[in-house]
């Protein structure tokens, strides 16, 4: 008869030591789940045991390892069956956890510590001492509608719809890190449905007709540099951000064609587009600089439409609320008003999806049904005789 042969489970959590320079040993956990090893150093230390006292200090220092190593283990089986987390680290409050996650951003030197100070000021009014492990669904929704009804900033103010939908958007980024690091199972917000979330407000972009991009072309500006670099945004569609920093040495010419090829200051992704001739008419004289030079100077940091753009417009006899970036918008509803497909815009502006580009074609749409309802209004008065 066949020896019957008895294979011994896997443990999922062994724990491992790590001999250091100084001679003691540094405990870790290596724990295996869902195929995948990660490794959690627990900060205890064996040290040479040249004495009795340093032997008993070991004896304990390995019972304490073992205890955190039979609570992952636990943590393991619970988070397999599906039952609530029942970790030390799932006991910390979200206020806690969200001060952990705002030094960790810190540290990696990610620039969103604005919106997460302001994330965390908003929700400390809504229970931000609930455990971890205990913000479920009903939690988001009650905060989603605390933030969106009831809280008020320090002027007095009910947020607005986009600020709700971005502390929100920072809050679930916090829960995916606890998620990552085993704090709890799975993020709550993502249970929300489309109806929980507070809806993204269609947005209205403002921008230059043709007719009103050549009566600025025609009219005196105090600042003729700001001028040129407005109006070649006009014309290429690039974001004060890179028409700030571009260089001679990105301009490239193909046959009869310039381009342009650069990495987009806010999305990081390299763009390559062709130069119109208009374009190119608004580039100042390189003359002697050197192709590392940047091609438009002394663009402010921060471009004020009163200061730089109001008096220029005035003399346009433009009454809207342009700012620098709406020679962007006008760059995109020129296009399409011209007859581009809205793929080949999109790329143009360098956006990342289609439905970035949408809105566009939506103001195009609408100023298409303005002008027709212009015939029901001019015979708004003759009576129809059959």
């Amino acid at each position: 008869m066949a020896k019957k042969i008895t294979t011994k489970a896997k443990e999922p959590v062994r724990l491992r030591m790590k001999a250091l320079a100084d001679g003691s040993k540094s405990l870790y956990l290596d724990i295996y789940e869902n195929g995948k090893r990660s490794y959690e150093f627990l900060r205890l230390y064996l040290i040479p045991e040249s004495s009795p006292k340093a032997k008993v200090q070991n004896e304990a220092t390995l019972r304490a390892a073992n205890t955190i190593k039979f609570n992952r283990i636990l943590e393991l089986t619970n988070n397999k069956a599906g039952l609530k987390n029942t970790s030390v680290r799932s006991k910390q409050t979200l206020k806690d956890w969200m001060a952990t996650y705002q030094t960790r951003q810190k540290e990696k030197g990610v620039k969103d510590e604005s919106l997460i100070s302001n994330t965390i000021k908003a929700i400390s009014g809504y229970n931000f001492d609930i455990q971890m492990r205990d913000i479920d669904r009903e939690y988001c929704i009650g905060l989603t509608d605390y933030l969106r009804n009831k809280y008020v900033t320090k002027l007095g103010k009910h947020l607005k719809p986009y600020s709700v939908i971005n502390y929100m958007a920072c809050l679930r980024n916090a829960l995916n890190m606890a998620v990552r690091e085993d704090v709890i199972a799975e993020n709550p917000i993502n249970k929300l449905t489309t109806q929980d979330k507070v809806k993204t407000p269609e947005s209205k972009r403002e921008f230059l007709t043709i007719e009103e991009v050549k009566r600025l072309e025609e009219a005196e500006s105090p600042f003729p540099h700001i001028k040129r670099a407005f109006l070649f945004g006009c014309y290429c569609g690039l974001r004060c951000s890179d028409i700030r920093t571009i260089t001679w040495s990105q301009i490239t010419k193909d046959g009869e064609q310039y381009r342009l090829h650069l990495v987009m200051y806010k999305t990081k992704r390299p763009i390559y587009i062709p130069l119109s001739k208009k374009a190119m008419q608004y580039l100042p004289e390189q003359g002697d600089a050197p192709a590392a030079d940047t091609i438009f100077k002394n663009i402010p940091p921060k471009m004020s439409s009163r200061i730089y753009l109001k008096k220029w417009l005035d003399n346009a006899s433009i009454t809207k609320p342009i700012s620098f970036h709406c020679s962007r918008h006008t760059f995109a509803t020129m296009m399409l008003t011209l007859g581009a497909d809205i793929y080949t815009v999109s790329k143009l502006l360098g956006h990342t999806k289609v439905d970035t580009t949408q809105i566009y074609a939506k103001i195009i749409n609408k100023k298409k049904d303005d002008a027709v309802s212009l015939i029901d209004a001019a015979f708004a008065d003759v009576k129809r005789v059959d």
